[in-house]
């Protein structure tokens, strides 16, 4: 894949990603508005139908994909010195990884 299309490729998913993440949030503030779904206990239960839970691990997922390029494409542009680049994507990818664990952790705990 050329240089260029990797970009285009890169561009497609942050676009897809966030009108994911939008609707996906639109839904939830509808269920806590509507639903009244206002407790830990009333969460819990909601977190653990499977459409909802499914839902949630592949909203963490597209959230992590939508920091990791946005967060790439900016470290990209604006850190210029190498070594300092690969630091700071090998920090971010710590970083996202281990929130990424931890959430779909919690996420699987619901359960």
């Amino acid at each position: 894949m050329s240089r260029p299309a990797h970009g285009l490729y890169s561009w497609i998913v942050q676009r897809l990603s966030a009108i994911y993440l939008a609707v996906f949030i639109l839904y939830v503030l509808e269920q806590w508005i509507f639903a009244r779904a206002t407790t830990y206990e009333q969460w819990k239960a909601w977190l653990a139908s499977p459409v909802n839970n499914i839902g949630m691990g592949v909203f963490i997922v597209t959230l992590l994909l939508h920091a990791w390029i946005g967060a790439r494409d900016i470290l990209m542009d604006y850190v210029h010195n190498l070594g300092l680049r690969l630091t700071l994507f090998a920090l971010l990818i710590l970083v996202l990884l281990l929130s990424g664990v931890w959430a779909l952790r919690s996420l699987v705990l619901v359960l």
